[in-house]
C-alpha cells in the first residue's frame, strides 16, 4: 500500500551511511582546518594525515553503529537523540585516541589532543546540522506535496502548556485531519509567549475564550489530558459548549492496553471523560506478582466487566487466559480483538452457562484454574422483576456452582464481583447478588474454621454502576439523542454512583490482591450523579439544546428501583484498608450448612418456577430486603 509522504520513515541504513560520511568530513575539515592555521603547510606527514583518516573512517562506523542513532525517526527527535549525538561522537574520538596512538607516534599527545577535541565539536555540529537539514527538506516536502482538503483539517488549540501538552503538537504536526494553531491556558502569566513556536493564549471567561477563538480561528479545543476536560467541565466545557466549538481529547491511560492504542489516537470529548475521577493508584508490581504465570477463568469474559478484566490480565503475564461466557456473538467478537491485540497471549474461550454444572465441571477439571474472576450474572433490574426464577437460577445457583467447583479443584482463590445493589436489597437482583454473597462468604468462613474441607480464599467485591456497560443509562442516551429524543429519564431527582469499566476492574485486582481472608470489599464511588442533568449534559455535548431541539420526559421509576443507591463506603458500616478506595465491608455472617439448605430449597422452587415462596424464602434469608414499586411488596412483613 502507497504511504503518502508524511508516513514515510527514512531507511536506517541510508541514515547510517549519511552520518558515516558526514562523520568522515567532519574529520577531513579539522586537516583542512589546521593546513589553513598552519599558512598552507600540511598538520603531520602523509603517514599521519592517512592514519587519521583510516582511524576515522574506523571509529565513525563503529561508534555510530554501536550508539544505535541512526536508528531514531528523526522528525520526532529530543533532547534525547542530541544527547545520544554527543555519546557517538564521543566514542568515536576515544576510538581515534587509541588508533592514532597505536599506528602514529611521531606527534606529541598534546596536539592529538587538539585534534581530538576538535573533531568531537565539528562532528557533533555537522551531524546535528544534518539533521536539522533533514527536518526542513521534510518540511518542505510536505507543505508542496497534495494534501487532503483544507476543509478536512480541524484547527485546534491545545489546552495547557505542559509536557503532555507539548508531546501532542509533536504528534500531530504531519496530522492531515488536525492542525495545532496555538495552546490555551487559564494563567495570564503566560501571555505573549510562544511554545514550540506556537503561540499560547489564555481566557479568564467566556468572552475570553471567543476573543481567543476569533484572534486564532481555531475550530475546537484539544484536551491534552483527560482529567483536563474533567476539571473544566464547568468552566471551559460549558464555554464551548456556547461557542459551538469542537471538543476533543487524547487518549488517557485507560485507552492504552499492553502499551497499544486499542481506540483512535485523538476523539471527540464523551461524556465518561466529564465523570471520570483522578487516576487510581494501584500497586502494579503485587498484582503482577499475584497473577503472573497463573491459570486464570473470567465467567461472564464477554460482559462489559469480564471483558475488560481480560484486558488488563493480559498485560499481568497470566500463563492462560480461560474465558467462558454463554453469548455466542459477544464471546467471538471478544475473541476476534484478543488475537488482533494479543498475538502472545494464550488464552481460550470456552461457550458455557454457569447455571451447568458439568459444563463447568468440565473446565475446572481440564484447565485447573488457579484464580477465578465470577463476573457471570444477570444485572437489569426491571428485567429480573418480571424473571425472578431465572434471576436465582443464573445469580444464586450460578455463584454456588462456581464457587463449588473452586473448592473441589482447589482454585487458590475466587473473585465475585458483586453490586451496590446488593446493599438494603429493594429488587430481586439486588437480592439474589446479596444470596450470592452469602453463600460464598459462608463456604469461604467454613474453610477457615476446618468445617469444610478446601484451601480456596473467596473475595467479593461491591462497586455501583459503571459508564458505557452495556444496556446501561448512558448508550441508551446516546441512542436516543441519535434519534432526535425524547431522552426519558425516570424521575428527575434520581441520583446514580458511576465508575469507569477500566476503574472498577483495577480496583477488583487491587482487592483480589490486599485480601488477607473472606472479605467483602466496598468502593468509594464518589459522589452520586443526578440522571438528568446527564441527559442535559450528553445533549449539550451532541451539539443540541436540551428541552429546546431535544425534549426530556419522566417516566416514573421502574419495579424495583431505588431513587437514591446506598452509599457504600461509611465509617459506620466499613473497616478502612491501606488503599484509600477501598474498604472491608461489615456485614452479618451466615453459618454454612444453613446457607446451603436455604439455597438448595431457593432453586427447588426456582425451577419448579413456584415464584410467590421463592420470593418469601428470599426475603426470609435475607430480612433488609424490602421491594419498591414492586408487586412483590406484598410479601414484606408489615
Amino acid at each position: 500500500m502507497y504511504k503518502s509522504t508524511s508516513e514515510k520513515y527514512l531507511r536506517s541504513t541510508i541514515v547510517l551511511a549519511i552520518d558515516t560520511v558526514t562523520s568522515i568530513m567532519a574529520s577531513c575539515m579539522v586537516l583542512l582546518f589546521g593546513y589553513f592555521i598552519k599558512g598552507g603547510h600540511a598538520i603531520g606527514s602523509d603517514y599521519f594525515n592517512w592514519t587519521w583518516f583510516i582511524t576515522a573512517c574506523t571509529a565513525s562506523v563503529i561508534a555510530l553503529y554501536v550508539t544505535k542513532v541512526y536508528q531514531f525517526v528523526i522528525r520526532f527527535s529530543t533532547i534525547r537523540e542530541f544527547s545520544r549525538v554527543c555519546l557517538a561522537a564521543l566514542a568515536k574520538e576515544i576510538l581515534m585516541i587509541v588508533g592514532v596512538g597505536i599506528f602514529d607516534g611521531a606527534h606529541s599527545f598534546r596536539m592529538i589532543m587538539a585534534l581530538i577535541g576538535l573533531d568531537f565539536l565539528i562532528t557533533v555540529g555537522a551531524l546535528l546540522l544534518v539533521r536539522v537539514l533533514m527536518l526542513w527538506v521534510y518540511w518542505l516536502i510536505n507543505r508542496t506535496r497534495p494534501s487532503s482538503r483544507e476543509t478536512d483539517v480541524v484547527d485546534v488549540l491545545v489546552y495547557g502548556i505542559g509536557a503532555k501538552s507539548a508531546s501532542v503538537l509533536t504528534r500531530l504536526r504531519t496530522s492531515t485531519h488536525y492542525r495545532v494553531v496555538g495552546f490555551l491556558s487559564p494563567d495570564d502569566v503566560v501571555k505573549d509567549t510562544l511554545l514550540m513556536g506556537k503561540p499560547i493564549y489564555y481566557f479568564h471567561d467566556e468572552a475570553g475564550v471567543k476573543y481567543v477563538i476569533n484572534k486564532s480561528h481555531a475550530q475546537g479545543i484539544l484536551f491534552a489530558y483527560h482529567l483536563d476536560a474533567h476539571e473544566e467541565q464547568n468552566r471551559l466545557v460549558e464555554y464551548c459548549q456556547h461557542l459551538g466549538l469542537k471538543m476533543f481529547i487524547a487518549p488517557s491511560i485507560d485507552e492504552m492496553t499492553d502499551g497499544k492504542m486499542t481506540t483512535p489516537a485523538i476523539r471527540k470529548i464523551k461524556i465518561e471523560d466529564l465523570l471520570g475521577r483522578s487516576e487510581i493508584k494501584i500497586n502494579m508490581k503485587d498484582i503482577r506478582d499475584n497473577f503472573q504465570g497463573k491459570t486464570v477463568l473470567v465467567t461472564g469474559a464477554a460482559g462489559s466487566i469480564g471483558s475488560e478484566l481480560c484486558r488488563q490480565l493480559a498485560g499481568l503475564g497470566v500463563k492462560h487466559l480461560v474465558m467462558f461466557d454463554n453469548a455466542e456473538t459477544p464471546l467471538h467478537n471478544v475473541r476476534l480483538e484478543f488475537e488482533d491485540n494479543y498475538p502472545n497471549l494464550y488464552f481460550t474461550p470456552v461457550i458455557g452457562d454457569v447455571r451447568q454444572k458439568e459444563r463447568l465441571d468440565y473446565v475446572f477439571r481440564k484447565y485447573k484454574p488457579q484464580v477465578v474472576f465470577h463476573a457471570a450474572a444477570y444485572k437489569h433490574v426491571p428485567l429480573m422483576e418480571e424473571n425472578p426464577c431465572e434471576a436465582v437460577m443464573a445469580n444464586v445457583q450460578g455463584s454456588r456452582n462456581v464457587a463449588d467447583k473452586c473448592v473441589e479443584y482447589e482454585a487458590e482463590k475466587m473473585v465475585m464481583i458483586s453490586t451496590d445493589k446488593a446493599v438494603n436489597p429493594t429488587n430481586i437482583m439486588g437480592c439474589t447478588k446479596r444470596l450470592a454473597e452469602i453463600y460464598v462468604q459462608s463456604l469461604g468462613l467454613a474453610i477457615e474454621k476446618g468445617q469444610v474441607k478446601g484451601k480456596t480464599q473467596f473475595v467479593t467485591t461491591r462497586f455501583g454502576n459503571v459508564l458505557g456497560s452495556n444496556g446501561s443509562v448512558i448508550p441508551r442516551f446516546t441512542e436516543q439523542i441519535e434519534r432526535g429524543g425524547p431522552v426519558t429519564v425516570t424521575d428527575p431527582q434520581i441520583r446514580r454512583f458511576f465508575m469507569t469499566i477500566p476503574e472498577a476492574c483495577r480496583l477488583v485486582m487491587e482487592a483480589a490482591t490486599i485480601a488477607t481472608g473472606t472479605q467483602i470489599f466496598v468502593f468509594d464511588m464518589g459522589t452520586p450523579i443526578k440522571i438528568d442533568d446527564l441527559a442535559r449534559r450528553m445533549i449539550s455535548l451532541a451539539g443540541f439544546t436540551p428541552d429546546k431541539d431535544i425534549a426530556i420526559e419522566y417516566t416514573g421509576l421502574r419495579p424495583g428501583e431505588k431513587l437514591y443507591e446506598e452509599v457504600l463506603a461509611t465509617k459506620e458500616n466499613t473497616i478502612p484498608t491501606d488503599h484509600d478506595r477501598i474498604f472491608v465491608a461489615k456485614v452479618r455472617h451466615y453459618e454454612y450448612e444453613n446457607t446451603r439448605q436455604s439455597s438448595d430449597e431457593l432453586y427447588a422452587l426456582a425451577e419448579q418456577v413456584e415464584i410467590p415462596d421463592m420470593v418469601k424464602l428470599m426475603k426470609k434469608v435475607v430480612p433488609e430486603f424490602i421491594s419498591k414499586h414492586s408487586v412483590f411488596e406484598i410479601y414484606d412483613a408489615k
